[in-house]
């Protein structure tokens, strides 16, 4: 357990043996670390020398169901930053939806070295004027964002041009990166997809 000022959170460390980079990842509002994604990335990546760190918020650790504010959000991912810096490698800090926007919003001023946003909900389903895609700009830090083809929180083709950031597509992949029978592209081939992307792009990290 971590604690912060808004309760304890609680980290699982999924370690590399020579490892160059940590990657810190968090969840979305409406599940935990046992995404399928993140749980991909806890597997796959310390055989690349990333060390991944699955970060359980304060308010999922206290058993509740719904999240808190945004502000309340980055307070705890603040909280938690000391324990993720501690191995003395530069962090990565991601997350899944809720949680990218989280990593989005604080990376600056925490030092990240990077960002990597999982299913960033660029807007509420169906309301695309309502778009948080300041965030995601605001990084300002090198982000790659994954993202699925079908995502009803924003699907590739809606991102702003320009942007200094990556963008990968998983195709046919829903907000948390299922994909469809019909897709001709099985759950774990996306899940490839996903890892295939961000050991490459940690690569370029150094």
């Amino acid at each position: 357990m971590v604690p912060t000022d808004i309760g304890d959170a609680r980290v699982t460390w999924c370690p590399a043996e020579q490892p160059r980079l940590v990657l810190a990842v968090s969840h979305g509002a409406g599940g935990g670390i046992e995404a399928r994604d993140l749980q991909a990335l806890g597997r796959v990546l310390p055989g690349h020398g990333v060390t991944v760190a699955l970060v359980e918020q304060p308010w999922r650790v206290a058993g509740k169901k719904v999240a808190p504010a945004p502000k309340t959000l980055d307070a705890g991912w603040r909280g938690v930053w000391p324990a993720l810096t501690g191995p003395g490698l530069p962090v990565v800090a991601g997350g899944r939806s809720a949680g990218a926007r989280v990593a989005c919003r604080t990376a600056k001023e925490l030092g990240a070295a990077a960002v990597l946003a999982l299913s960033f909900p660029l807007h509420p389903p169906g309301k695309p004027e309502k778009s948080r895609a300041d965030e995601l700009l605001g990084a300002g830090v090198p982000t790659l964002v994954v993202q699925g083809g079908n995502d009803p929180f924003g699907k590739p083709a809606e991102f702003p041009a320009g942007g200094a950031y990556e963008l990968v597509e998983v195709p046919y992949g829903d907000h948390g990166f299922a994909v469809p029978k019909r897709a001709g592209i099985g759950q774990e081939e996306t899940l490839g997809v996903i890892t295939d992307a961000v050991v490459a792009w940690t690569r370029s990290l150094g």
